[in-house]
């Protein structure tokens, strides 16, 4: 008898798509990749490091389905308890110039929803932006610290809906040509010189972004074993999945490229911060105007996006601060202080933690010359620091890979050891390497914040278990 509460490969991989995936990659992808040039690399990216590392991710939760606390549990159980805390720590710390980008992004989509422009938000002098931004930033910290969640389902709901409106952006701008033949295109060039990239200091600076926009599948580890027959669903699954990916990433691309001239995108600095923090709305907006259906798409798509930024930044606040800090497996090497919580059960100190250290990235954006270089920088900032957990996920592959004996797997990515430690290798090299070149800007400030961010945050992350050391010495005295 059939098994039906079995997950088929199928709804595996609608699963898995729906969790990696959203519209803001096939937009970054487009400006920071000269247009249609980003398809060959993408194509390159999901070929050389995505399916490899989602079918690692898919071994990794094979090997340990009853462990609930994903990346941690794999490090705590290949590892020591040691490199455990090391990566829950990562895993919250990258989140601290996630959480930064959040007020900002709220802020940007509550502009257009109202204004339905551009040019009133960008105008805004930074001071006033940054600190409405602060605001923002320390109302969802407040209400953090209630230990409310009020907007979770929202999110689920804005999530889906923003999901869905991708989707249609893709096969609604295709079909724009035939339904409204006179509307203004832009004329591609797809031969395959225009293709082809220029593989120069600016390519390979922003690979991170495009490392950043595949990640997290991880997300997805604890169904491999709900999948029917997982050593040939799951793969499967996950290889469906990259498919439609990818192929929603090349259609994208292509649907913007008959909407954004790239010659536009570079024409300036001003121009270039300008399309990547209010592309995505334009692009609606042009769809509502093909369409003869006004700026419908775009209050939609803003109103959805207004909900769902606000939503993750509490979130963010939230989660990644209890995934630190009630890991009783690593609670060792973590201050007693960093625990204490108040009568709603939130951890106070650990919110006040991240006041200081996301409230310091908020603060030092002021020195931009602009609201739109701010998000701009905030995009580069997340894809130098977010990726750097996913590094965890190749330490433990290749932990797991080394007790191949001792730890049974139902699946495994492959059954050679020496190609599965190049693979889980050669993913953790091009993470880093990603991580370390998207460093690089011509910009002053954003190299330095790019470059001290990640060096503050890990010192943090040394630190606090000396702190743990030495109050079990004065406690023991």
């Amino acid at each position: 008898m059939k098994d039906t509460k079995k997950i088929t490969w199928l709804a595996l991989a609608f699963m898995a798509f729906s969790t990696v995936w959203g519209f803001g990659n096939v937009l970054n992808g487009f400006i920071y990749f000269n247009g249609i040039q980003v398809i060959l690399s993408w194509i390159l990216m999901f070929g050389l490091y995505f399916i490899p590392y989602a079918l690692m991710v898919g071994e990794l939760g094979s090997a340990f389905k009853n462990s609930g606390g994903g990346v941690n549990s794999w490090i705590y159980e290949t590892t020591t308890p040691k490199l455990a805390y090391y990566a829950g720590w990562t895993y919250w710390a990258c989140h601290i110039t996630y959480i930064a980008s959040k007020g900002s992004g709220s802020l940007k989509a509550l502009s257009w929803a109202v204004f339905r422009n551009a040019e009133t938000y960008d105008t805004f002098p930074t001071i006033a932006v940054q600190l409405a931004t602060l605001a923002v930033f320390l109302i969802g910290c407040f209400i953090a610290s209630k230990g409310l969640n009020p907007l979770k389902k929202l999110l689920s709901l804005a999530g889906t809906s923003m999901f869905v409106m991708s989707i249609l952006y893709i096969i609604m701008m295709l079909a724009a040509p035939a339904i409204n033949p006179g509307a203004d295109y832009v004329t591609m060039d797809l031969s395959i010189k225009n293709l082809v990239p220029n593989f120069n200091v600016a390519y390979f600076t922003s690979l991170s972004i495009l490392v950043f926009a595949v990640g997290g599948c991880e997300k997805i580890s604890p169904y491999v074993n709900k999948v029917e027959n997982p050593s040939k669903g799951f793969p499967k699954g996950i290889i469906a999945m990259a498919i439609m990916v990818l192929v929603c990433a090349i259609l994208g691309t292509v649907a913007m490229g008959k909407m954004f001239d790239p010659a536009l995108i570079n024409a300036s600095d001003e121009a270039f911060n300008s399309y990547a923090a209010n592309g995505s709305y334009w692009a609606f907006q042009r769809l509502g105007e093909y369409y003869h259906l006004g700026d419908t798409f775009l209050v939609i798509y803003a109103l959805c996006n207004l909900i769902s930024q606000f939503a993750i930044l509490i979130l963010s606040i939230d989660a990644p601060l209890r995934m630190l800090l009630e890991n009783e497996k690593t609670k060792e090497f973590i201050p007693s202080s960093m625990r204490k919580q108040n009568q709603y059960g939130a951890y106070t100190n650990g919110i006040k933690l991240i006041v200081v250290l996301a409230g310091a990235i908020i603060v030092i954006q002021t020195f931009m010359p602009g609201a739109a270089a701010v998000l701009q920088q905030l995009t580069r900032l997340n894809s130098v620091c977010m990726p750097m957990r996913y590094l965890w996920v190749f330490v433990a592959y290749l932990a797991l890979r080394k007790a191949y004996d001792r730890i049974p797997a139902e699946y495994r990515f492959v059954k050679n050891q020496k190609v599965a430690i190049f693979f889980g290798g050669w993913c953790f090299f091009v993470t880093a390497a990603c991580c370390i070149m998207g460093m690089y800007s011509k910009e002053p400030l954003t190299l330095a914040l790019n470059i001290i961010t990640p060096i503050v945050l890990t010192a943090l992350g040394l630190i606090m278990p000396k702190l743990a050391q030495r109050e079990r010495a004065r406690n023991n005295k």
